[in-house]
């Protein structure tokens, strides 16, 4: 059960970096922000007045939520290391959640594609993952018994 939510905990962690770059990329990125009030506006002769506060605005409040996702991922990072039977586990989990919510949040906020060696570069990340979630974790005692042979 411990290992269970130290799988969870590594995947929100994963998961709320993801949202923490798209932040910094919304914020960074004017382009975005003035293209969706515009468009939420009704275009951009409509757009022109309301627009040219509301984008920087909206640049704070991601800025803000870059800051907020980091503290709650390190946060949720620091609980999975915690709970999971070694770093690595609570590391490679959150890295291929990672991974896999900035593919679907990059497709679904900025309608980017990833390439094939990519999705053969997380595969082979995520086969490695399930070979650490189902090996068994040495105990202390199965340790000292191979010492003592």
């Amino acid at each position: 059960m411990r290992a269970a939510w130290g799988a969870a905990y590594s995947a929100a962690a994963g998961l709320l970096g993801a949202l923490a770059a798209c932040s910094a990329k919304l914020a960074l990125g004017a382009d975005y922000l003035r293209e969706a009030c515009a468009a939420a506006a009704g275009g951009e002769e409509a757009a022109a007045g309301a627009c040219v506060w509301l984008h920087v605005v909206l640049r704070v409040g991601c800025v803000g939520l870059v800051f907020a996702c980091n503290a709650v991922m390190w946060t949720f990072f620091a609980k999975a290391l915690h709970h999971s039977s070694s770093s690595a586990t609570a590391t490679v989990t959150t890295t291929a959640s990672n991974f896999i919510s900035s593919a679907f949040l990059g497709k679904l906020l900025f309608g980017e594609t990833r390439a094939l060696l990519w999705w053969v570069g997380i595969s082979v990340t995520l086969c490695g993952l399930l070979l650490l979630h189902t090996a068994s974790p040495h105990t202390e005692q199965q340790h000292s018994e191979k010492k003592d042979k």
